[in-house]
């Protein structure tokens, strides 16, 4: 069962992935030649009216083939016939999908478990939050330039800039003060500590907080990924430290498995966080400029759009083939180590 949780979850992020760049293709009178969800062999298939629609073996990507994406076709309703005003929300409208569907997801998710408001809960005896006169219920507004909506916020702040300074901004009764923390190295856990905590305790609002706690959410996780990213390309951390398909697979099965210890209502909750932040990553990784992903075909559409003249077709094909080469290798690699970390 909870395999199969994972490959519906992946499943339903990229079949909404993929619907966006269906339905702005079809807007813009492009032509999709296949519609499928997965990779390799086609185990189920049916066409209706010019489009192919398919399930393939491999339960991990998809795609929508539109006429002339990737070459040159001198069809009227090719991809590369359309403006670059229409291409370009073809292109985007897959990440945007993402987006909208982390949001959704985010809104069901706080109207049943609420939000994790920013409040201190506790300070540690001689470390500097206490030194700095921060106090159990002071709501937490701001570190450094970061507005801060949810408890997680913090504890991503701090995890990411865990031996810097931070000025804090912080609300008490309803007055608002600032001070500066400075991380105090801990031997015992190993890393710097600022010495306030929260309990994570959820609230719950009316029509209105719902909706704006579902953008912080979505916003949280956009936040985390970019974060990481950061860090990956700092060399913060390692190749050997990303997960693929396999090690979230794991991640989605150990969420399973502790829910359903629980109840079925804590497996829901569980999957919807899974989806969130499934959702959100595909996003924001689609919209990287790199070849062959959304991101990287929307820059040479930014350059047609400056230049008044496209890339050669069959150059850009090129470049997104290496780009899909060097992608495949990389998740070969994390794949490796994934099911390394199993053993």
């Amino acid at each position: 069962m909870k395999i199969i949780f994972a490959i519906l979850i992946f499943s339903i992020i990229i079949l909404f992935h993929e619907l966006g760049h269906f339905l702005f293709a079809k807007r813009a009178g492009i032509r999709v030649n296949e519609f499928c969800i997965g990779l390799g062999p086609t185990l189920v298939g049916f066409t209706k009216g010019e489009t192919k629609y398919s399930i393939k073996l491999l339960p991990f990507g998809g795609a929508c083939m539109m006429e002339g994406e990737d070459g040159d076709s001198k069809a009227e309703d090719s991809f590369q016939s359309k403006s670059v005003g229409a291409r370009i929300s073809v292109v985007a409208a897959g990440p945007v999908f993402n987006f909208i569907m982390a949001f959704v997801c985010a809104l069901i998710l706080v109207a049943c478990t609420g939000y994790d408001r920013p409040v201190i809960s506790g300070v540690m005896d001689g470390y500097p939050a206490q030194e700095a006169g921060m106090k159990e219920g002071d709501v937490i507004k701001k570190l450094n330039s970061k507005k801060i909506h949810l408890y997680r916020e913090v504890s991503i702040y701090t995890f990411f800039h865990g031996d810097q300074s931070i000025d804090v901004v912080y609300e008490r009764d309803g007055k608002t003060h600032e001070t500066t923390i400075t991380p105090r190295y801990d031997k015992e856990n190993d890393r710097y500590l600022f010495g306030f905590y929260g309990s994570g305790e959820r609230t719950k609002g009316g029509l209105v907080k719902t909706l704006q706690y579902g953008v912080y959410e979505v916003k949280y996780w956009i936040a985390s990924t970019l974060e990481s990213l950061k860090m990956l390309v700092t060399g913060q951390v390692g190749i050997n430290e990303m997960s693929g398909p396999v090690g979230i697979v794991k991640g989605v099965s150990d969420t399973y498995e502790a829910g359903a210890a629980v109840g079925w209502f804590s497996v829901f909750v569980g999957m919807l966080n899974w989806t969130i932040l499934l959702s959100a990553n595909l996003g924001v990784m689609n919209l990287l400029p790199l070849p062959a992903l959304d991101g990287g075909r929307l820059v040479f559409l930014i350059i047609e759009a400056i230049r008044g003249k496209g890339v050669d077709p069959e150059k850009e094909g090129m470049v997104h083939f290496i780009g899909i080469c060097l992608l495949m290798a990389l998740m070969v690699v994390i794949m490796f180590n994934d099911i390394r970390k199993l053993f």
